[in-house]
């Protein structure tokens, strides 16, 4: 991915750039990598020697040489990368991916990434404190349950916070039909359909309803990840129906997915949540309005 993204960025010159990564790209044995990838993305101009074939790590020494014996004025381009956890901007999906955003050096632009505008605590205050959330959803009493270490953590508020409340998995899907039933209203949805096949085993034990859903994975050799499930409040599992994927990763409903649920599963576990993108892309899009170089 990085060597063409690095070469589109060179031949097209835009004014910004984004880019998305998995958060294993963060890890410690990944750090020498993670470094030449910001430092191509500074200066894309400076390309591999010999015909593309030189060792990245030779690349990298020379992109630091360049980077330290030249003014920070002479990067061709502004870069900052962060850590971003989806469930922060309205995601009901705690997916943290890491998030590169560029802007070209001569526009002289300085950008931070937005603040967050949910929270957990905002979640657990509605929860907990004042258990508004359970009366939206109109949820008895006996099955008000969450984890008994978030319940201690939401009780122990004093101080409304001043985000919103994480998207639970139940916001995102609760009004669809359920799709092991046989309600009319089934029809009205594309791609809800039900996908038999979900167990429970250890590290992939499914979303709780009432949680931001684990993150949707694209899995391995084209076999969705075991984490595309829903946890029922019995303990029981299903998968998630490709309606309900669609849904956590913020997609509107008129989006229709064709091929198989496993086929259409690995797109939406590789896509980025819209939400997300429209939050970074229209605070990226203000400031070159404002700007107008």
């Amino acid at each position: 991915m990085w060597p063409e993204a690095v070469r589109a960025i060179r031949e097209t010159r835009p004014k910004a750039f984004v880019f998305e990564n998995v958060k294993g790209l963060t890890r410690a044995a990944f750090a020498s990598y993670f470094n030449y990838i910001l430092l191509q993305l500074h200066y894309p101009s400076i390309e591999k020697k010999g015909d593309g074939n030189e060792k990245w790590e030779d690349h990298f020494a020379r992109l630091q040489q360049h980077h330290t014996s030249r003014p920070a004025e002479k990067e061709e381009y502004r870069v900052v990368a962060d850590l971003v956890n989806a469930a922060n901007f309205g995601v009901p999906q705690r997916r943290e991916r890491v998030v590169f955003v560029g802007f070209r050096a001569d526009l002289e632009l300085k950008w931070s990434f937005p603040e967050k505008t949910h929270s957990l605590e905002a979640l657990l205050w509605n929860q907990c404190r004042t258990e508004t959330y359970w009366d939206r959803h109109r949820i008895p009493l006996r099955e008000r349950t969450i984890d008994a270490s978030a319940f201690a953590k939401g009780a122990s508020q004093r101080v409304k916070p001043k985000t919103k409340p994480w998207v639970t998995t139940r916001d995102a899907i609760g009004t669809l039909p359920d799709p092991e039933g046989r309600s009319l209203l089934l029809k009205k949805y594309s791609n809800h359909k039900f996908q038999p096949g979900a167990r429970s085993y250890p590290g992939h034990t499914g979303s709780p309803l009432d949680e931001p859903a684990k993150t949707l994975k694209a899995g391995v050799h084209g076999v969705p990840g075991g984490e595309n499930m829903l946890l029922r409040p019995d303990g029981s599992v299903r998968y998630f129906t490709v309606r309900e994927s669609a849904r956590l990763q913020t997609f509107p409903d008129n989006f229709v997915f064709h091929g198989s649920w496993s086929e259409s599963m690995r797109q939406l576990g590789n896509a980025v949540p819209v939400k997300l993108a429209q939050v970074i892309a229209d605070n990226i899009a203000t400031k070159l309005k404002a700007n107008r170089k």
